[in-house]
């Protein structure tokens, strides 16, 4: 779990477009483990799961800078 803390620090570092660009590099690597998947060529299935829990947890704290920026 601690690489997930770290992850979360390294990501409320990053500017509001920093962390779109991430969503949209993620968003990529989310959809070629599922093309992978789709033609039996995944190897590491959990990869996954952590690519979309990453997308969530950047979108949310994006949210959360824009929430900090209108009030």
């Amino acid at each position: 779990m601690s690489t997930s803390k770290q992850r979360v620090s390294d990501l409320r570092a990053f500017s509001e477009d920093q962390l779109n660009e991430e969503v949209l590099k993620l968003k990529k690597e989310q959809f070629n483990l599922r093309f992978q998947r789709a033609t039996g060529q995944l190897e590491n299935t959990s990869r996954v799961r952590v690519v979309r829990r990453d997308i969530a947890r950047a979108k949310t704290i994006a949210a959360q800078k824009r929430a900090e920026q209108q009030s």
